[in-house]
């Protein structure tokens, strides 16, 4: 029985399709719509959309306003990198042509001198010369037709010699009694006056040229120059070697210091180093070569950034000496020096001579060139440093240009007149001449290539020997 009823129970209770498909009531399908469309119209009135529906246009348009507002503030960015990197490159091309125009400012404008006492006296004299020829004139006029005497003469109309000189030429009108000749003697004083030129100015910026003191530096190197310079005549003293063997030896370090490419303050305090010791100490011909190598290897200590190791110097001197021998020698010498390393040499008086005389590359080439030739000679050691700096200056000068030159800016800077350097200068055309004969060439054969832009092949200032000997 109760299966039978469960049977019966479902058979009630399912739907066949046939059933569902005809037994549908249309009118509960009708009310099914009405009821959803007025859901549909209520959400449509309060704003919101289908839940299952996406507002394709709303959404299109957001994303093109965004990428609008990207492309505007990139296109801003660049044009205010654009506009920074112009206004920087102008700010630049400003300052560069500011710097110029102070450097080719190189002396004043003669016309904003002050007036002068001469000048003024000058002034006055012109004044009642020409007011003296204008009286001249009118009397000469009044004696032809005799109408002159009658003319009345009005206080506002005085002749300008008649009227009170002004104050500033009142004071100075006994100058005016100064003879022709010596007032046109004046004026060419006046006139062939040359202005010194402050080399400094365009280094004004420049902290490494230090132009707040470099005046102090250089006096004080004036001052202790003189301590290490030594007696031209301390090769008497040698009894085993000899004025000829020391040339031969700095000859020899000139193309050691060219090999390894030393800069030039090595060379020049090599050669006083080996100077300073010869005259306080005796050595023997075979250990000349050994002082020399020293002497290069204590100032490449002091002036280079890299040393040549001694295995170096060993080798460049054949094998001529040992490590042992090297050390030794360098024990001795920097106790005969008491340690004295640092002297003020001719470099260091060529820098700032070379400046003073706004030498070009041929010109500095050329004073370095004489000066080296210089080093060898012996006769040389009579003069200081700073004379045989101005000496290769003054001679470069006047190997280039063909004429004697040597301004007021030069004999200020340097301390010597064009006098006072013809002796020195004569020897260093002689050097020169002689430069590419004979056997001591190292220098001559240095400044022949074209690394030092042929400089030695330059015709020597002869003229200087035919002036020198009238």
């Amino acid at each position: 029985m109760k299966v039978s009823e469960d049977k019966s129970y479902n058979n009630s209770n399912s739907i066949n399709p046939t059933n569902f498909q005809g037994g549908l009531d249309s009118r509960k399908i009708g009310q099914n719509r009405r009821v959803l469309g007025v859901i549909n119209q209520n959400l449509v009135m309060e704003g919101r959309p289908y839940p299952c529906v996406v507002n394709k246009r709303a959404l299109s348009e957001y994303v093109f306003f965004v990428f609008l507002w990207i492309f505007v503030l990139v296109l801003v960015f660049f044009v205010l990198i654009f506009v920074f990197v112009f206004c920087f490159f102008v700010f630049v091309l400003w300052v560069y042509c500011r710097r110029n125009e102070v450097c080719e400012k190189k002396q004043a404008d003669p016309g904003h001198r002050p007036i002068t006492r001469r000048f003024a006296a000058k002034v006055v004299a012109d004044t009642k010369k020409s007011n003296a020829e204008g009286t001249t004139k009118r009397s000469n006029l009044g004696n032809s037709n005799g109408f002159a005497d009658s003319i009345f003469v009005d206080d506002e109309h005085k002749p300008a010699e008649d009227q009170p000189v002004p104050m500033a030429l009142e004071q100075i009108e006994e100058p005016t009694l100064v003879g022709s000749d010596q007032m046109e003697e004046v004026e060419m004083e006046d006139i062939m006056e040359e202005p010194v030129l402050d080399i400094d100015t365009c280094d004004a910026d420049n902290p490494l040229a230090v132009t707040e003191y470099i005046e102090d530096l250089y006096s004080f190197y004036r001052k202790v120059e003189s301590t290490g310079c030594v007696s031209p005549n301390y090769m008497a003293q040698q009894f085993d070697i000899n004025e000829r063997m020391r040339a031969i030896l700095i000859d020899w370090l000139i193309e050691v210091h060219d090999k390894f490419d030393l800069v030039h303050e090595t060379l020049f305090l090599t050669v006083n180093l080996i100077d300073r010791f010869l005259e306080k100490q005796s050595v023997v011909r075979k250990k000349l070569q050994l002082v020399g190598l020293v002497a290069m290897l204590l100032a490449c200590k002091y002036e280079e950034v890299s040393v040549p190791v001694v295995s170096d110097l060993i080798v460049i001197s054949d094998k001529a000496y040992t490590r042992k021998e090297v050390l030794e020698m360098e024990k001795v010498m920097v106790n005969t020096l008491k340690f004295n390393i640092s002297v003020p040499t001719a470099y260091v008086f060529m820098k700032r001579f070379l400046k003073a005389a706004q030498a070009d590359r041929k010109l500095e080439l050329l004073a370095f060139f004489l000066v080296e030739l210089s080093l060898v000679e012996y006769a040389m050691l009579k003069f200081p440093p700073s004379q045989l700096a101005a000496a290769a200056v003054y001679t470069a000068q006047c190997t280039i240009f063909g004429v004697k030159l040597w301004n007021k800016t030069c004999e200020w800077h340097t301390n010597y007149s064009e006098d006072q350097l013809l002796e020195c200068s004569s020897l260093m055309v002689d050097f020169h001449k002689k430069a590419g004969i004979g056997k001591l060439t190292g220098a001559h054969r240095k400044y022949c290539t074209s690394k030092f832009s042929f400089t030695a092949k330059c015709e020597p200032a002869t003229f200087l020997l035919e002036d020198n000997n009238l």
